[in-house]
């Protein structure tokens, strides 16, 4: 029999996916765990493997193809107890069932999606009727006029034929309203806003920046965002990395100061549980277990491989752990249980020279920290101004969630951790 294989669900909250690469090719066998194909989703590019032995006989999605919904059949294989020389059922194209008997087969079939059965009215051989203005906007909005029926003179597409279709009357406005290219509106400089002559390219984003798009705009719309700073002396923690880098050596670690800052943070979350939540409607999700989520810039945008238990876990497990998270971010080889989850974030932009910033919340988190440059500032030190070494770091929290003077115990907890770093070790 025929074995329809459908777009895995490869994470709890995959709605859709990218087939980027087919693994085979029509005609191939493939046996139970062979790779047939590589799927791109949010957050990095997974392996599909089969479940089942036989011969493929179509592949009914291209590669390449974008916004792919779970459960959608993409390939069909058939069963070695079958005769796989059969033609594969082309008029079935997403789904391979056995034919209707014939009784049951005399009901009317639904109507092609690609390509009309009869020619409309307002096709007259290959030339379609409609006004310029119904061209414009379905050349702008990428719509096929041939699948369209007219309602104007003689069966003529007209604008209203288009907006119907498409359903988006703010593609007609932006046509509709949009000069010739001899007489665009000049903003003063020379430039349109539809990016009229000045030289640029069309990115395609990839399915992580539109989940990134997607999510931290729910963020800032949904979630009331309170930010506190506070200014961190970091010498003491210098001082205790560079010892603790000495005796690791051997072993062939080496701490970075955010290492430190991550094992800061979750203590933090312990000693001041309140913040260590999340937002739930009518309930609040409160954790005893600090699980940190660090922010990664990988080439299609930015990831959030987690630390679990970082309270408990040694500086050195926390270093390696990390390097090995990141690189395999970076290559886009993380399972989705080691991005997906987290009690809270940190995001340090330091190495950059970022001084300070204020980082969006990723929910259903309540709070995420973001870590600005360490540099040489005056300081009060022991009742006298010196110099020291000086970070700023700002606390963004839910304030459904968290109560300001909540927060500022958090940021007060960790300031102190990292100014008196062998709490750190003990």
């Amino acid at each position: 029999m025929s074995i329809e294989l459908k777009m895995p669900a490869l994470s709890p909250t995959m709605e859709e996916g990218t087939l980027a690469r087919w693994l085979v090719k029509e005609g191939d066998t493939v046996s139970s765990g062979d790779l047939i194909a590589e799927i791109e989703t949010d957050k990095a590019t997974m392996e599909f493997e089969a479940v089942d032995e036989g011969v493929i006989t179509q592949l009914l999605v291209p590669e390449g193809t974008d916004g792919v919904k779970v459960g959608t059949v993409i390939a069909i294989i058939q069963g070695e107890d079958d005769d796989a020389t059969a033609a594969p059922k082309a008029a079935a194209p997403v789904a391979a069932k056995e034919p209707k008997p014939a009784a049951v087969a005399a009901a009317p079939a639904p109507a092609p999606v690609t390509t009309p059965v009869a020619t409309p009215s307002h096709c007259s051989g290959d030339r379609i009727k409609a006004s310029p203005l119904a061209k414009r906007i379905a050349a702008n909005s990428g719509v096929d006029l041939a699948g369209i029926s007219g309602t104007g003179p003689n069966g003529r597409i007209v604008k209203a034929d288009v907006e119907r279709s498409t359903k988006n009357t703010v593609s007609a406005e932006l046509v509709e309203a949009r000069p010739t290219a001899d007489s665009r509106p000049s903003t003063g400089s020379g430039l349109t806003v539809d990016g009229g002559d000045i030289p640029h390219e069309v990115v395609k984003l990839s399915n992580m920046r539109k989940t990134i798009a997607r999510r931290l705009t729910e963020s800032k719309q949904q979630v009331p965002h309170i930010y506190l700073t506070v200014d961190v002396r970091l010498d003491a923690l210098l001082k205790l990395r560079g010892e603790l880098n000495a005796s690791l050596e051997p072993r062939g670690i080496k701490l970075s100061v955010n290492d430190m800052l991550i094992k800061a943070l979750g203590l933090a979350l312990i000693q001041v549980p309140k913040c260590n939540v999340s937002f739930a409607g009518d309930n609040m999700l409160q954790y005893s277990r600090a699980d940190i989520s660090v922010a990664v810039s990988v080439p299609t945008g930015l990831i959030t491989p987690i630390v679990t238990d970082a309270a408990n876990k040694s500086l050195s497990k926390i270093s390696t752990e990390i390097a090995e998270l990141a690189g395999r971010a970076k290559e886009g080889k993380l399972q989705p249980h080691e991005y997906q989850g987290g009690t809270a974030s940190i995001s340090n932009m330091g190495m950059m020279g970022i001084k300070q910033f204020e980082a969006v919340i990723n929910p259903p988190q309540a709070m995420i920290m973001a870590i600005g440059a360490g540099e040489k500032r005056p300081y009060i030190v022991d009742d006298a101004l010196a110099i020291a070494t000086v970070m700023s770091a700002t606390g963004s929290f839910d304030h459904r969630a968290i109560d300001g003077a909540d927060g500022a115990q958090l940021m007060k907890v960790f300031k102190e951790l990292v100014e008196k770093p062998l709490g750190l070790v003990a």
